[in-house]
């Protein structure tokens, strides 16, 4: 078996106690994230089906998949059983050091279940929001001491997706944020930092605006639904598994990222002035988006689809850590 990502000893000692609040999709995936870590999980959701019923079952489906993935060396459940139901955010958030809200992605919603977060969880804990898109400046100033709340925004699903994005409110210590990320290196996590607040943060702006550009593609008739996946699979997916945006331009000329911008700068701009990412789209192109991605993914069967998603995903998480020292990189011999 393949080791599994490197985890630091230390990290349940710090941070013995972590709770949930949300067991939908992301929720319950940042549950086995910290229970992977050592973190003893206390989940919890409004919904008194959503943990036993839908959650840990699931929780088990990821560590199983992880562990025959060669991304877990425990045994599975001895993980899950670090995962237990809470009966309400008072009971989950007693005792912990860390707190990742993962509730519907509402800006009232969230407002009050963080205020409710924050007046029964410890002073000293950390406390995030998994917001997709809401900045934390929405929701988190009226909170009992703000200083300790941020944005960790992770990629669905975190517990096999290791991107995170760390923002802070206009109220969050840097202290607090630099706890946070030590905490989340530590549990196998890869955060960046998004230095100032920004709808959206950085995945999603750039996840947006290609799917935004990709249905004028197909609105205007340039290509169908199926070439615009094609073009990401066969192409560009085949760079960026490796490699991001700015290193695939500065790989693709023999002067670098300058000549890159020399030669085809221009064009880009152009592009970019004639990119229509405020395309206004209606129901019937978004009818005919999904009637054709139903045609070979049906509603009914998203989730197998899904599985073999996660796997997937996996197979390029280890094909990158196979990789991950390649010819100029930091640690090659």
């Amino acid at each position: 078996m393949r080791n599994a990502p490197a985890i630091a000893p230390m990290i349940a000692p710090v941070i013995a106690k972590t709770a949930c609040i949300g067991a939908g999709n992301v929720g319950r995936a940042w549950a086995v994230v910290f229970a992977r870590a050592g973190c003893a999980v206390a989940l919890y959701d409004a919904s008194e089906e959503a943990v036993e019923r839908r959650a840990l079952p699931a929780a088990r489906t990821t560590l199983e998949l992880l562990r025959r993935a060669g991304f877990l060396d425990e045994d599975v459940d001895a993980v899950l059983a670090r995962i237990r139901p809470a009966r309400s955010v008072a009971d989950a958030v007693e005792g912990a050091g860390y707190v990742q809200e993962s509730v519907r992605e509402d800006v009232t919603i969230k407002r009050d279940v963080f205020a409710e977060i924050a007046a029964k969880a410890g002073d000293d804990c950390l406390l995030a929001s998994s917001t997709s898109a809401i900045p934390g400046s929405d929701f988190m100033g009226h909170v009992n001491n703000p200083a300790r709340a941020f944005v960790a925004h992770p990629v669905n699903p975190p517990s096999l997706i290791p991107l995170v994005e760390l923002c802070p409110s206009r109220w969050t210590g840097a202290d607090m944020l630099a706890r946070a990320r030590a905490f989340l290196e530590g549990a196998g996590m890869k955060p960046v930092m998004v230095r100032k607040e920004i709808d959206g943060f950085i995945l999603n702006r750039l996840q947006y605006t290609l799917v935004a550009e990709a249905m004028h593609l197909v609105g205007e008739g340039y290509c169908s639904v199926e070439d615009i996946d094609r073009v990401v699979t066969d192409g560009l997916a085949l760079r960026w598994a490796s490699i991001g945006p700015f290193e695939v331009a500065h790989l693709n000329s023999t002067q670098g990222f300058e000549g890159f911008a020399d030669q085809l700068g221009g064009m880009m701009k152009t592009i970019g002035r004639d990119a229509k990412t405020d395309y206004g789209w209606g129901d019937d192109l978004v009818k005919e988006i999904h009637d054709r991605l139903a045609a070979r993914s049906p509603v009914n069967a998203i989730p197998d689809r899904q599985a073999w998603r996660d796997g997937r995903i996996l197979a390029a998480r280890a094909m990158q850590d196979a990789g991950s020292a390649g010819p100029g990189s930091a640690g090659a011999d």
